[in-house]
């Protein structure tokens, strides 16, 4: 199957010239880079949260494949649902599925699903795609999104992906597809991405899972970021940064209704 773009023309420019050169100016190319067993990417238009992106990319050293985990925003198809097989096209190229990996993710979970509806709507791994294409226009996806899931389930569904990672032969990054709070002050929603930033910089997917609950954090992807932390974990992960984090008002001048964006690397 071939994706096409769902969002070109609203989140990002549909010509290539145009989002090639949006993507060239939120991007750093003099920048430390580091090997990523994970990452935390914002999925908005890229006006609003691609500094946010742009700054995570930037830094990381390219892989063989990006699992992509990201939330249901449509309601579409499976509650864990994986395409295997096919490309995403976007403007400036396109992004096999890594069939290979793909497949030891369907068998490594009981919740997991092939299936295409859930994704052919849903933009939070489609605005992650411009970015990988810039840097990485070799590499893979394995393209996972997941609606809402009990704290159990997150362990068991990063414990899979992180069994497929080390059953691989070459080198695989986990990305997590979130926004954090939305439309609250900015004062108010800088107070609870914090709280949030906080569990995830700790590498406590038990505490994001909480604290989201607990404080009402309305972070959209707190799912996906659950389980890439159970899985980075797995996988012997020992530290977690910050790379950058803004609120839309930053950018439209608007702080009464906001939307966070944290972009956090995993290694």
């Amino acid at each position: 199957m071939i994706r096409k773009p769902a969002v070109a023309g609203m989140f990002y420019p549909s010509s290539p010239k145009g989002l090639e050169g949006e993507v060239k100016g939120l991007v750093d190319d003099n920048v430390q880079r580091m090997r990523a067993i994970g990452l935390v990417s914002p999925h908005a238009g890229l006006m609003y949260s691609g500094a946010v992106a742009g700054a995570v990319y930037s830094r990381i050293t390219s892989p063989h494949t990006f699992i992509i985990i990201s939330p249901n925003h449509t309601g579409l198809g499976a509650r864990a649902s994986l395409m295997t097989s096919g490309e995403w096209q976007i403007p400036t190229g396109k992004v096999s599925i890594d069939e290979t990996l793909a497949m030891k993710l369907l068998a490594n979970s009981e919740e997991i699903e092939e299936d295409t509806h859930a994704h052919l709507m849903e933009h939070s791994i489609e605005v992650q795609l411009p970015f990988i294409c810039h840097f990485f226009p070799d590499a893979k996806i394995a393209p996972l999104t997941l609606m809402s899931e009990s704290v159990e389930a997150c362990r068991r569904l990063g414990i899979a992906v992180a069994d497929a990672v080390r059953n691989s032969d070459y080198p695989v990054t986990i990305a997590a597809s979130s926004d954090m709070t939305h439309y609250e002050e900015d004062r108010v929603a800088r107070k609870k991405d914090k709280a949030a930033i906080e569990r995830i910089i700790a590498l406590d997917p038990k505490g994001l899972y909480q604290a989201v609950k607990e404080q009402e954090i309305s972070m959209c992807g707190f799912i996906p970021v659950t389980v890439m932390l159970y899985a980075a974990l797995e996988l012997g992960a020992k530290e977690a940064s910050l790379v950058k984090y803004m609120t839309s008002g930053d950018v439209s001048g608007d702080y009464g209704h906001v939307v966070g964006y944290a972009g956090v690397i995993v290694k």
